[in-house]
This record gives structure tokens, sequence and C-alpha cells, in this order.
């Protein structure tokens, strides 16, 4: 087995393990605290409606017999019981289908969630996490070394996430060729952070110079992910410097922070050494690889390389698909983020009354935990936590359809909807259902250092007209 076995690769295996299952922990969180409200039997897009219409097409989920938020509840909580062992290192400690057997299990627990999400659940970041905890459950235990074919996997995983969101940029906005990119993305991004506002202050040469090395970093360093020792650990270093800096200028929910992680697959137990001299790794013997363990592992990767056409014949194709999964499973899918550059930041704000609308109602404004509102308010960070109402509105703000799920969230609110109310960051009449609901938009744009010195805001914005003209809660 030392041909199978990787020697050297303790330290990617401990990282690669429990920091996937640290995500999944943080993902089932999520979707215990937000699902019901959003896709729960009352929420905005109800799950049992969207489980009738697929009904027969074989969409994989526990939920295809039967949904109730009670069930959905009880998933999301056995997977983070689950995830929160293998964060641990527990089951990684014994022999090495314990850690396969948890990992399925958290895959296809999310796999369940994901594939009844609907638009709450259309991101990129799924998927990778779905395809990054599925490799993970391959990856062994403390017994055995981790396979080779694994951490090559991983390193393909990379290599597409990094190559795919740098061609989609080179195909897609001229801002991104031209290098001015980042004199609009800190503003206009779907969620800035505290430290959004003073990366949009930068002097433009170095908003140049980031769009220049992010280019280096997505389209050059990933073909040296396979490259021997040391150079793929210096690969691996640069993807995660350049991760690390989104991290600290954005929320992205768990995109960055995923990256990171699975770029440590290509990290040597010996380029750790180099880093930290007193570290020490244990390394398991080759020959102690039970064979059914090899031949699973064998299978698994012929299963993933024969699935690796379509995402690869994807990279190089003029009609480049950006976030796409190629079988239900979410395995070997296509990734890639911002494309475009949006140029304009517009916010949708909602606004309620106790009053009859007029020139002397007062309207107040609802607050969102994440996407900005009160210019005074600075912006917060919450990634790698996901609040996918917020990402919603944003898209709402660029023109996209809330036409299957805003109509029903005006609605709740009109109503006072505990559960929807809770997803929010304020209500402004404290549970009394508003009479009247309008939503505006606004045009918002950082505020400059003088305007933040004098007026202590970190916005400023401007109306800009109504997606939503008053509306009236029905009399009872």
């Amino acid at each position: 087995m030392e041909l199978f076995s990787a020697e050297g690769y303790e330290f990617a295996r401990q990282v690669l393990q429990r920091g996937i299952a640290a995500v999944y922990l943080i993902a089932f969180i999520s979707a215990a605290n937000q699902f019901p409200a959003l896709l729960g039997e009352h929420g905005l897009l109800p799950a049992p409606r969207f489980l009738e219409r697929v009904r027969g097409r074989g969409i994989p989920t526990l939920f295809r017999w039967h949904y109730s938020d009670r069930f959905l509840l009880a998933v999301a909580w056995a997977g983070a019981a689950v995830a929160a062992l293998l964060v641990a290192g527990l089951p990684q400690a014994g022999p090495p289908w314990l850690p396969l057997a948890a990992f399925l299990l958290i895959w296809f627990l999310y796999l369940s969630i994901v594939n009844i999400g609907q638009t709450f659940y259309g991101f990129g970041w799924e998927s990778l996490l779905l395809e990054a905890g599925f490799l993970a459950a391959f990856l062994g235990s403390t017994e055995v070394a981790p396979p080779v074919t694994v951490l090559f996997l991983f390193r393909w995983l990379v290599f597409r996430l990094e190559f795919g969101a740098g061609l989609i940029k080179m195909r897609g906005d001229p801002v991104w060729r031209n290098l001015t990119a980042l004199y609009y993305h800190h503003e206009t991004q779907p969620m800035p952070n505290p430290a959004s506002w003073f990366f949009h202050h930068l002097p433009k040469p170095l908003h140049k110079a980031e769009v220049l090395g992010n280019h280096f970093a997505q389209l050059v360093v990933p073909f040296f992910l396979f490259f021997p020792q040391p150079v793929a650990g210096i690969a691996a270093l640069v993807v995660i410097g350049t991760q690390a800096w989104l991290v600290l200028s954005g929320n992205f929910a768990w995109l960055n922070i995923l990256t990171i992680l699975l770029a440590f697959s290509t990290v040597g137990d010996s380029t750790i050494q180099a880093l930290l001299p007193g570290a020490r790794f244990s390394a398991p013997d080759p020959s102690a690889t039970p064979v059914w363990f090899a031949v699973v592992v064998l299978a698994v990767t012929a299963l993933m390389l024969y699935w690796a056409w379509d995402p690869l014949r994807n990279l190089f194709s003029r009609d480049q698909l950006m976030n796409a999964s190629f079988n239900r499973w979410h395995l070997s899918n296509a990734y890639g983020a911002f494309g475009s550059i949006t140029r304009i930041r517009n916010e949708v704000v909602i606004e309620g009354t106790l009053d009859e609308p007029g020139p002397a109602a007062q309207w107040r404004e609802y607050g969102f935990k994440g996407k900005p509102g009160d210019p005074a308010r600075m912006p917060r960070q919450f990634a790698p936590y996901h609040l996918r109402l917020d990402w919603l509105m944003w898209f709402l703000a660029l023109g996209a359809s809330g036409g299957s799920w805003f109509p029903v969230l005006v609605q709740k609110l009109l109503d006072g909807d505990p559960r929807t109310l809770a997803l929010l960051r304020t209500d402004p009449f404290a549970g009394i259902p508003p009479r009247w609901i309008r939503v505006r938009v606004y045009r918002y744009r950082f505020s400059t250092w003088a305007e933040r010195r004098a007026e202590r805001v970190w916005w400023v914005r401007e109306p800009s007209g109504f997606l939503l003209e008053p509306v009236r809660r029905p009399e009872a």
C-alpha cells in the first residue's frame, strides 16, 4: 500500500477533516435557525409545496417522503452533533470506517437540506461544502496514512475553484481586464464587513495591484498545486494568503474560509515544520491500510475522475458556467464568482406605519442583520455564518425576481409573524403588526473620510424610487 498512501500529510488531513466539519457545524446551525422561517411549512417558499412539484424526479433527499419543521430540525441538529464530534477528532481516532461513515452521514444530511432549499440554497458554496465533505470521508483515520488519490482530488477541487473563478472574471466584466474592479467591489459587494469601508478607500493604484495579484493567484498559481514539494506548498500558501485578504474585506459566508481549508491539502508536514520547527506529526505505517479501504477509495477516485469531464470542459468553454452542478449529488461541480461587478449600490428598504398613508404618516424602517440599512450603523462581520435572507435582498436590489418569495415576506411582516421577524435585526413595531408597508429603493455609497468625521456615518444614501407602493394589512 506504499504507492497508495501519502506520507507526510498528517497536518493536511487534520486541517481538512476538522476544518470541513467545523463549516458543516455552522451550516447545520444556520439551517436550524433559518430554514423553518424561510422554507418551512409556513415559510416564504414552503418546502412541502416544492416537494409536491418535483415528486418523481429522483432528487436525493431524506424529505422526499415526509417533510415537517420538526423533522428538519432533527436532521439539522443531528448533523450538527456529528459534525461537532468530527471537529473534536473523535471518529478520526478510530478505524478508517468511522470517519468515513460520519462524513458521509453529514454530507447526505446536508444534501437533503440543499436539494429542497430552492433559491435560498442556490449558492455555489453549498455545492463546494458538499463536495468537500464527500471527499473528506475518504481521508481515513489516524490509523492509516492519507490516500494519495484523495489528496489529488482535493487539489483538483482547489484548481477548479480558483482557475474557474479567474476565467469567469477574464471572460466577464471588462473592469477585471482593465484592473479597475476594486474601484467598486468593496462598496457594492453583497454584504460589506467592518473593514470594507477602509478597503474601499485604499489608493486606486493599490486597487489595481490587488486585481493584478488576484489574476496571478487564480490564473497562474493553481497549476503549481500539482507540482512536487515545496512548489505545491508555496502555491497553496499564495492561495491561502489571497483568500485571507478576502476574508478581511467582506462577508462571503464560508466560501473563503473553506477555500483556505481546502488549500491545506497541498501543504506537507515538512512545510509546516519549516514554519514551526517544533511541530511534530505522527506517521502511520502505510502497510496498515486495510485492503477494503483501498478498494473503496480507488473506486470513489475512479468515479470522481469520470465525473471530472464536464467541469473540465466547462473551464475551457466560451459559455463557461459559474457555480453549476452536473449531477444531483453536487459532486464535481463548476465554480466561480463575481464575473461581473456592480458599479452602483441599490438597497431595498422595507418600511411600515401604524398610520394612514399621507404627509403626516410616520414610516419606520425594518433593520436587517447584515445588509446595509441605517447609514450610521457600521457594517458587521457575519461570515462564515450565512444570512440567507440578506443575500436574497441584495439580489432583489439588483433587479432579480423576488416574485415567489418577496410578496410572502411583505405579507408576513404585515401579519407580525414572529418567525419571520426573528430573521431581522430590528422590528420597529415590537411585534405589533403595522397597518401599511411600503418598499423603497435607495442608492447607497460609502461616506468619504470627511463625511465620516463630520456626520459619523458609514453610508450616504438618497431615495431612488419605490419597489412597492403602500399595501395594507387585510382587516380581520
